[in-house]
């Protein structure tokens, strides 16, 4: 299923700092402040307590709450369509970023995913070459530490895209970081990331996002359509 690159950050389905109100939905129109200006004087023989105060007194007696629509954001990262299971599958997306800045860039997405109020517990970050740092610092302390974390699902998850006791999440992020085996002529690097790209496309419940060059991805990818 070829992807088509996109521009470096999340755009259109993944969130930013975005207070733009979503297609289809018209943004509140701000009620009129009363201000301090003259009122007209009460009518000749009406009660002196219906003259109201140029200057701000007693607010009027409330209608009860009233609901303000919820705040969108036109970038969110958050899968709009297929749950875990259906035959659509996980939606995908791709972020262009080079093999040396493939880590930076799943960064870059998990804080939009956790901006846009994605929880932490439903993100699972994979590396095709070198551990993610975090993975490498929670690895010294033991595996039985480490795996313990992915079974606790209570915070971002970060493997070895290879890794058989991984399991899926709602949410998967995959930085291609193993080099280009076009430019480099290293084949084991073409055979991991042909393993772990399928690998994580059926981790993924609803949305797979894939971090690195937008060509190697599609040729991946593709082949599995």
């Amino acid at each position: 299923m070829p992807l088509i690159p996109e521009e470096p950050q999340i755009h259109e389905s993944v969130p930013g700092p975005r207070a733009t109100p979503a297609a289809g939905r018209t943004a509140p129109t701000p009620r009129p402040v009363p201000g301090p200006g003259p009122r007209p004087a009460p009518p000749r023989g009406a009660p002196a307590s219906s003259a109201r105060p140029g200057k701000p007194g007693p607010a009027a007696p409330s209608r009860g709450p009233v609901p303000a629509p919820p705040v969108q954001r036109t970038d969110s990262p958050q899968p709009p369509v297929a749950p875990t299971g259906t035959a659509a599958g996980p939606q995908l997306q791709l972020i262009p970023a080079p093999a040396g800045g493939a880590v930076d860039a799943a960064d870059e997405a998990v804080d939009l995913l956790l901006d846009s109020g994605r929880p932490p517990g439903e993100i699972l970050v994979l590396t095709t070459g070198e551990n993610h740092p975090w993975a490498t610092h929670e690895l010294s302390f033991g595996a039985a530490s480490y795996w313990a974390q992915q079974d606790a699902a209570d915070d971002v998850f970060y493997a070895d895209a290879g890794a058989e006791r991984v399991t899926g999440r709602p949410v998967v992020v995959v930085a291609v970081n193993d080099g280009n085996a076009v430019n480099d002529g290293n084949a084991a690097n073409e055979d991991a990331t042909a393993r772990a790209l399928p690998a994580a496309l059926a981790r993924a419940g609803a949305l797979l996002i894939v971090c690195g060059d937008p060509e190697r991805i599609n040729a991946v990818l593709g082949a599995h359509a």
